[in-house]
């Protein structure tokens, strides 16, 4: 059983050592300066009281608390006064120190160290001679009784506010994984979705042209199977790279599925972005993807129109179309990708506007920001 308990000790650095010379040194004090047997008996039951009280207090909540240390400080006070020894002062200071709670931290210190102080004063005063022996030691118990409930009391909690910090930080991996798991399932949705399409169209206008034109319906069944295999090296890409979308490809893109769709575009394609992140880029890629998407599947339009421009403080996209509209006003907003669209631009804190006139125009605004480099560039 000792061998275990010095091994303990060992692996515990010096602390448990200082404990145990503090828990076994009354006994010292108590025989070297008593010269009864009732004044033996007396301080022993102290320290036994006191030992087992420091237990109950250590780990009592609410009003208990105030109720156990006022017992341990008496007994504390006694100890000093009877037998010079100060030392339970320095059990008192680190319990104190533990404490959570602010107000009962220091209503607790205040109490203990004025009560202290005093009986260490009238002990001086009765010139003890024990006392005065081991005056040194007495005030550095005492700086001690100052010193380390502050001390202890910083540490947990700063050691409490770290835990919060790993429990933030946590939550926010968390809530990074999920928003980052739904902007795959939304890139993943447009860019099957716009490829999708184009293979739709394509192949029921080769339906159409078999058998006018079998040379022309050949044509686009080959661009049928290009698109097809556009679409699946995006998606390879954006599983496994997850790279950025510049603007001036997907008006690349979006020029060939209008085309396809025979619908005639127009766009201001000289006009150089500067301070625009790969991050919005590739967002407003994505948006612009949709709403053309939208154009080619619901508007019945015969022209789409795409103007970029760039001011001081924030670039406007605008999607246009000579189509039907939005008829249904409620339908419209619920659903044709615009949640998706509104989330993602919400997201670098730009916004989306339907207009509903002469057909259908969407207005995207997003603030200027420094551009950041790309870690691959790196």
């Amino acid at each position: 059983m000792f061998k275990r308990y010095l091994i303990f000790l060992r692996s515990t650095g010096i602390s448990p050592y200082i404990w145990t010379v503090l828990g076994i040194s009354p006994f010292y004090f108590i025989f070297l300066s008593a010269h009864s047997t009732l004044k033996i008996v007396i301080g022993i039951i102290l320290t036994i009281l006191f030992l087992v009280l420091y237990r109950f207090a250590y780990i009592s909540k609410g009003w208990s608390i105030f109720l156990w240390s006022s017992i341990l400080i008496g007994i504390s006070t006694a100890m000093n006064i009877l037998f010079s020894y100060i030392y339970f002062a320095f059990f008192i200071a680190y319990m104190i120190g533990n404490k959570k709670n602010k107000v009962t931290f220091l209503t607790l210190y205040i109490l203990h160290l004025v009560i202290t102080t005093i009986s260490i004063n009238i002990t001086i005063i009765l010139q003890e001679e024990l006392i005065i022996r081991q005056l040194p030691f007495i005030i550095i118990t005492w700086i001690s009784v100052i010193l380390l409930p502050f001390s202890i009391y910083s540490r947990n909690e700063k050691g409490q506010l770290e835990e919060k910090l790993v429990d933030a930080n946590k939550r926010i991996s968390d809530l990074v994984k999920l928003e980052e798991r739904q902007r795959i399932a939304r890139d993943l949705h447009d860019t099957l979705g716009q490829k999708l399409s184009l293979i739709g169209l394509k192949s029921d206008l080769a339906r159409k042209l078999i058998t006018k034109d079998p040379v022309k319906a050949q044509s686009e069944l080959m661009d049928v199977q290009q698109t097809a295999r556009t679409a699946l090296n995006e998606v390879r890409k954006i599983v496994s790279q997850m790279r950025g979308i510049r603007i001036k490809d997907e008006l690349t893109r979006i020029k060939q599925i209008l085309h396809a769709a025979e619908i005639s575009f127009e766009c201001n394609d000289n006009l150089t972005l500067s301070n625009v992140s790969l991050l919005t880029e590739n967002i407003v890629s994505m948006c612009l993807k949709e709403a053309v998407t939208n154009v080619v599947k619901h508007s019945s339009a015969t022209l789409c129109k795409i103007s970029i421009k760039q001011t001081k403080n924030e670039i406007i996209f605008s999607v246009m179309d000579n189509g039907v509209g939005c008829a249904n006003t409620q339908k419209f907003t619920t659903g044709y990708g615009l949640i998706g669209m509104k989330e993602r631009l919400e997201f670098v804190n730009g916004t989306l506007e339907v207009i509903c006139e002469n057909g259908m125009t969407l207005i995207m605004k997003v603030p200027i920001d420094v551009k950041q480099i790309d870690r691959e560039e790196l």
